[in-house]
């Protein structure tokens, strides 16, 4: 007699096969890709539709009778300047994304023209050079936005055919642009973090209140992809662990620590280089078998081992975020310049040599595993991203967007938003049998909803705080 299937929903079986045993793509591809972000962003930098929106209005002039109107009228031009924004970031992004994959590195070499002839004919045309430059911070939150509209995109676009297999997550090695997701987040949080900044006193209430919105995160999505019988990569995580899991790991053990910054890159060096030596000496065998035990730590190694990995990349960002931006710097002073801007590409083009070297000579790249050669990588691109960002400070008058600021203000409430939606478009529809034209325009009402909610969050002045 025939063993009975694992699982009833056969579309959650094909969904996991859909996005298993990939080997990703190569080096240049990506770098040309994700190029095409940053230019975007850069762009609508630079381009005066309409600056971004304060989005309280308030005349002390007008009679109460005419705060409605006003108010009306704001909302509209909120709605229109999102809109905006929408085309000009979120839309190049999905068609370089999917359709247009092959395109990236001829369409990033493109936008960056246009870009450039914009922001020279602005900057010959300006009286006053200096008028484009912006608080350090505000560049941070802009790398930290574009971080957030980048997974979002990706965790619903990888379940359509047109999004490239080799840019999905690999299953062991190689690179593809969604491996990138847990690592730039570990990146984007520490770069801005207490550590970074030189906040270290914290007690264990204030560690624990900060930690568990990310435990109740991760116990609620094991409990709903549980629930509905949503598909679940074994190999990414494991059976329990999940992305929230792998946060609230690497917050608890830089808490336990708590190391002053300007040490942090020696204890992050001696962790990743420790990790290594044991993944060299049998450790990557065991994480990429498929045999697992029935005890907790077998179950979930691929999340458990990789921590260490995680957690050795957070202390090292949280010595490039102190060197770079908060060192000696008041806040008076965390404004933009060629000094800083000039450090962030070095050291991304050093991070990438070390990527190839570490890549060839040691072992390749392994998101599952978080080894050493992946930590380069995502900090190469990271620093990529964060330093193409920095480009358009020298445009005189280049102001953030509307759709990065709405963003920033609920980075984690967007992201479960995102979840919640990309879940019911999984639920609702077989994404594996959907055409390319109908498959981009789901895409595209996804991000512009996406967008919307966010923005009108935004101007409603609803905040979803956690801590």
């Amino acid at each position: 007699m025939a063993s009975l299937p694992n699982s009833f929903n056969a579309n959650k079986q094909l969904k996991e096969e859909f996005v298993s045993n990939l080997t990703g793509s190569s080096f240049i591809q990506i770098f040309f890709l994700l190029a095409v972000v940053p230019i975007s962003i850069a762009l609508r930098h630079s381009i005066r539709y309409c600056r971004p929106i304060d989005y309280c209005v308030t005349e002390t002039s007008l009679k109460k009778d005419d705060n409605l109107l006003v108010a009306s009228k704001s909302l509209w031009a909120c709605i229109a300047t999102i809109a905006v924004d929408f085309i000009i970031i979120f839309l190049p992004m999905i068609l370089f994304f999917t359709v247009l994959a092959q395109w990236a590195i001829p369409g990033s070499i493109l936008l960056f023209f246009l870009f450039f002839s914009i922001a020279a004919k602005r900057f010959f045309s300006s009286s006053n050079s200096e008028e484009g430059h912006r608080s350090l911070r505000t560049i941070i939150s802009s790398y930290r936005v574009t971080t957030m509209i980048m997974t979002c995109l990706c965790i619903l676009a990888v379940d359509f055919r047109i999004f490239p297999r080799e840019n999905a997550k690999t299953e062991t090695y190689g690179t593809g642009v969604m491996d990138l997701g847990v690592g730039s987040f570990v990146v984007a949080n520490a770069i801005v973090s207490r550590q970074a900044r030189n906040v270290l006193s914290m007690n264990w209430m204030s560690a624990l209140k900060s930690i568990s919105p990310l435990i109740i995160l991760g116990f609620g999505r094991l409990v709903t992809t549980a629930g509905v019988d949503y598909q679940v990569h074994v190999g990414e995580y494991g059976v329990h662990w999940n992305f929230f899991f792998t946060l609230a790991g690497v917050s608890i053990l830089t808490s336990i620590t708590n190391v002053p910054p300007k040490y942090c890159g020696i204890l992050g060096s001696l962790i990743l280089i420790g990790y290594q030596c044991w993944l060299n000496h049998g450790l990557n065998v065991y994480l990429l078998s498929n045999e697992r035990g029935p005890d907790i730590i077998s179950q979930n190694k691929e999340g458990i081992f990789s921590l260490f990995g995680y957690w050795g990349m957070y202390l090292l960002v949280v010595y490039l975020g102190y060197y770079l931006f908060f060192r000696n710097r008041s806040d008076a002073m965390m404004r933009s310049n060629t000094t800083t801007f000039v450090k962030v590409w070095l050291i991304s083009l050093l991070f990438w040599l070390l990527t190839v070297l570490l890549d060839r000579y040691v072992e390749r790249v392994s998101r599952r595993m978080c080894n050493l050669a992946y930590v380069a990588w995502v900090l190469a691109l990271n620093l990529q991203l964060l330093g193409g960002l920095m480009i358009s400070d020298y445009v005189p008058g280049s102001k953030i967007s509307s759709l990065e600021v709405a963003f920033a203000r609920n980075l984690l409430a967007s992201f479960i938003l995102a979840n919640m939606l990309t879940g019911m478009v999984n639920l609702s529809i077989n994404t594996l049998f959907v055409s390319s034209t109908p498959a981009l325009l789901i895409l595209i009402v996804y991000c512009l909803t996406l967008s919307m909610i966010v923005g009108i969050a935004d101007f409603y002045g609803l905040r979803l705080k956690f801590w």
